[in-house]
């Protein structure tokens, strides 16, 4: 029997991957109840080693030994973009349920191959982010579903600043093929949209590139240049199945740093949280005077989506985060790229069906499974 075939008790994770964000995930993955992380592995051991003694992680060491351990049923992918579908059929392929960072994948063929193998294994790809199961988006979708703006028409939504150079200590990879603005940034408010709206059926963009270089700001590589080879700002605009339109800017080009995402209906306008965050304050205008909403709901952050994978799997319903989800997102993205790059339109070929909204007492620090 393989380990996601399981039933019983809190379900045994590993993860790969001890990189920067490791120690996001790690330090909630810990802490939630449903979870028993097993295992930290990484091609530097001793940086798993590391990571593993920092968070009671009782294992750590190759990926070939994470995949071993037949307790462990779902495998928290945390590697760098270009091999993110590599090792999630790995990791299916030893029977495992996959959680991945996102893109889920770099292009649409392999997206495609991931999503036929899980689908043939009989097992689950989620990806993140999951940060539209937090408080903050999950109240917006709960408000917007209750006709609290009248029918949503249109949104805008815009993330801006200068690059992540200046704080990250190895930033090249976040200009490179499967990252830079539209890619890192991007899957955030797109997910968000589509919460929002439903599904993307066509897009239009434009795309630039304000430098072909880069210079790193901090960390033991500082003053280092690495080549920028994905465009660094891109606008675009979306419209939906249900006929909603959005406009978009993603950009690393801006000394002006900022995040807005806004909602138009019949009746009202609202304001949503950063959908880069998992809560925030909603803020309604429909006259003279804004009213602000706490949002209600989970606010822990990266990780939560592992949870509530976990909770489907054992439930046999389907996941949040879906790969299906994770797909249509990433062919939104891909045709952005396209759009951009031939100046003309691009319809949408995916699709995907919405899970509800998250009830507001729903809480990935309480236990729900019994041993």
């Amino acid at each position: 029997m393989s380990a996601a075939a399981q039933s019983i008790g809190p379900v045994g994770v590993g993860l790969i991957g001890a990189g920067v964000i490791s120690d996001q995930y790690l330090g909630n993955l810990t802490t939630f109840p449903d979870l028993d992380v097993r295992f930290v592995a990484d091609i530097d051991t001793e940086r798993a080693h590391t990571q593993a003694e920092k968070y009671g992680v009782p294992g750590s060491g190759t990926v070939e030994e994470l995949l071993a351990d037949p307790a462990i049923e779902i495998v928290v992918n945390l590697t760098i973009p270009k091999v993110h579908v590599a090792i999630a059929l790995q990791a299916l392929a030893a029977g495992k349920h996959v959680w991945s960072e996102k893109p889920f994948a770099l292009d649409r063929e392999s997206g495609l191959q991931l999503l036929e193998a899980a689908h043939a294994a009989g097992l689950r790809v989620a990806t993140a982010p999951d940060t539209f199961l937090g408080a903050g988006i999950q109240s917006a979708r709960r408000l917007v579903e209750r006709g609290e703006i009248g029918a949503p028409l249109t949104a805008l939504t815009l993330m801006q600043s200068p690059g992540p150079e200046s704080w990250h200590p190895n930033p090249d990879f976040l200009f490179q093929e499967g990252a830079g603005p539209l890619f890192d940034i991007g899957p955030y408010y797109l997910t968000a949209l589509v919460q929002l709206f439903g599904p993307i059926a066509r897009v239009t963009a434009r795309a630039s590139t304000a430098s072909p270089t880069r210079t790193i700001g901090s960390g033991p590589r500082a003053g280092e240049s690495f080549d920028v080879t994905v465009p660094t700002h891109v606008s675009a605009l979306y419209e939906f199945e249900s006929g909603q339109v959005a406009q978009t800017v993603f950009s690393f080009d801006s000394k002006l740093s900022r995040s807005q995402f806004e909602v138009a209906g019949s009746t009202g306008t609202l304001v949503v949280p950063d959908p880069n965050t998992f809560e925030g304050d909603l803020i309604v205008h429909r006259g003279e005077e804004a009213e602000t909403i706490p949002s209600t709901g989970s606010t822990s952050s990266r990780g939560t989506g592992v949870v509530e994978l976990a909770q489907a799997i054992r439930a046999g319903r389907p996941e949040r985060a879906s790969g299906e989800l994770a797909f249509h997102v990433l062919d939104v993205m891909v045709s952005t790229a396209e759009s951009a790059q031939s100046k003309a339109s691009v319809d949408v070929a995916s699709t995907v069906d919405l899970a509800p909204a998250l009830p507001e007492s729903w809480d990935p620090r309480v236990r729900t499974f019994t041993e």
